[in-house]
């Protein structure tokens, strides 16, 4: 168990925390939510020990080890994939450091021989005969597999190395797990399986994630920062946001009741106070007003941009074809004879574990980049708009966000100013340069740009990383009501399922291409074996 006590954070006059008093209890996963910058990641390190809190403590049950994912992705250059695993129990890494070099000493003496069966019996009775082969089935499930085993970190990708810091964590079945993003750059197997890990997992977890459908599987409680405090919620993410969101309602329609018999009260008392036949009853109704409490409904930190693509026209019966487009980079084959036919109505999702292939195609589809060979042909009717997945490009300029937005349109800066506010760019905050944005407002940046095209199909590359769960939500609703085409590519479940209607996922030995719903396609291929067209 860990607990939180009076728990206060400030930095200058911005309270993130006050008096928070808290506590985690075993067995149960706690999914930490709030908007961005509410103080999320800084609870976990205030948790963990890595910051002080302003007041308050922390305590952890007794002889309880606390495990936390690492966002040093470089700390552990030098070691091998699987002791950079081991060291998530640091004490079983320095027994077995310490057993391995008794062994391999030449000069083995009395006290080497005591001093080796203390530590073999520690060392049984923390499972460490099976430490290695523990750490290579979290890996594995991972997608870390043998090969990769004992190269060291540094040879790693970027995205590898953060799956080996996630294994490292969840390593030897810690007491109180701490999770801040663990499903970034997890493909939607890897994600499976680690859902799969949490829910047979019987210590305490906390997790910080904006990915809903992972929060849904895994989550018993719902721990939500808002208006400084953090209130627990039993039950999962949709639990907590219809639960939230009626309780904001009724406690509006309090506040319109009391409203409206302080107003009566007032009207009675203005209208008679004067005529002494009335005098008591209006005496009587400034007694009333008076012990009438209407609160003052608290500022939420959580805010929805407003998104909606309006197509300024209807699609034709000509969407897109694409003709065995190949394309190869930095002498890799990404794409080989790719070949598919966009339909009217169509709203695909790109799927699979070669991110590349799906950056490459929508490149080659927004005119970025040209294939090696093939072709492909949108109809007369369609304009098209692309989200590009990395976008630091356009954001180089020392200008502000009003003036960028101003380059996508004629209407002058009231409109700039207008249009940004709904997307939560408003006062100040619609003048910060562009080069200090961070990549969540440089994403809602992007779709600001991308409404403005009114074009009626939409590219998508990984659009919700980076943003917060209101803005996801907000997208997510946005690109459900568009009427036209999408192709986009995401590793957010609930994103994918809510959208798409037919799925094409890059393999390794091709492509499949299924008119389902992402959910039924999964389902079809955990019960049968995959069917690939050639790519």
């Amino acid at each position: 168990m860990i607990s939180a006590g009076n728990v206060t954070l400030s930095y200058g006059k911005r309270v993130l925390f006050k008096d928070v008093n808290i506590k985690f209890a075993p067995g149960n996963c706690y999914g930490l939510i709030g908007a961005n910058g509410s103080g999320k990641s800084t609870f976990l390190k205030i948790l963990s020990g890595e910051i002080d809190s302003d007041k308050g403590d922390v305590s952890v049950g007794p002889r309880e080890r606390l495990a936390v994912l690492k966002q040093d992705h470089y700390e552990y250059d030098e070691e091998t994939v699987l002791n950079t695993v081991i060291l998530g129990h640091e004490y079983l890494f320095k027994l077995m450091t310490e057993r391995d070099a008794l062994y391999s000493k030449a000069d083995f003496t009395e006290e080497d021989g005591i001093r080796s069966g203390e530590i073999e019996s520690e060392f049984a009775v923390m499972g460490g005969y099976d430490a290695e082969s523990d750490a290579a089935v979290l890996l594995s499930g991972l997608g870390i597999f043998e090969a990769h085993h004992q190269k060291k970190m540094k040879e790693l990708e970027g995205t590898d190395k953060v799956r080996v810091l996630l294994a490292q964590a969840l390593f030897g079945n810690p007491d109180v797990l701490l999770l801040d993003e663990p499903t970034n750059h997890l493909d939607i197997k890897s994600i499976a399986w680690l859902e799969e890990f949490l829910a047979r997992f019987k210590n305490t977890v906390i997790v910080v994630s904006h990915d809903r459908h992972f929060l849904n599987q895994v989550c018993t409680h719902i721990a939500d920062i808002d208006y400084s405090q953090i209130q627990v919620f039993v039950g999962n993410y949709d639990f907590w946001y219809q639960a939230s969101r009626l309780i904001v309602k009724q406690k509006q329609n309090e506040n319109r009741k009391m409203t409206e018999k302080a107003d009566e009260l007032k009207k009675f008392i203005l209208r008679f106070s004067a005529n002494a036949s009335k005098s008591k009853q209006a005496t009587s109704r400034k007694k009333l007003l008076e012990k009438l409490n209407i609160d003052e409904l608290p500022v939420s930190s959580r805010k929805y941009p407003f998104i909606s693509f309006k197509p300024e026209r209807p699609c034709g019966n000509v969407i897109l074809e694409i003709e065995k487009i190949s394309k190869t980079i930095d002498g890799v084959k990404v794409l080989d004879g790719f070949s598919l036919v966009v339909n009217k109505n169509d709203k695909i999702a790109f799927v699979g574990t070669n991110t590349l292939a799906k950056t490459t195609l929508f490149q080659i589809l927004s005119g970025e980049i040209k294939p090696d060979s093939g072709s492909f042909r949108w109809g007369q009717t369609i304009s098209h708009a692309y989200f590009p997945k990395e976008n630091s490009r356009f954001f180089d300029h020392d200008i502000n966000i009003v003036q960028w937005l101003g380059q996508y349109h004629n209407e002058g800066e009231t409109f700039s100013r207008g249009f940004l506010g709904r997307m939560l760019f408003s006062g100040e905050e619609a003048v910060k340069k562009t080069k200090v944005l961070s990549g969540g407002e440089k994403v809602r940046c992007m779709l600001c740009k991308m409404m403005l095209t009114s074009a009626n199909a939409l590219v998508l590359d990984e659009p919700t990383n980076h943003l917060d769960l209101e803005s996801i939500t907000a997208l997510n609703e946005g690109l459900i009501a568009f009427p036209e085409i999408l192709l986009f590519s995401s590793h957010d479940h609930e994103f994918i399922t809510t959208i798409a209607n037919r799925i094409v996922e890059f393999t390794p030995s091709g492509f499949i291409d299924q008119r389902l719903s992402f959910d039924e396609y999964l389902e079809k291929q955990r019960s049968s074996p995959r069917i690939c067209v050639a790519a």
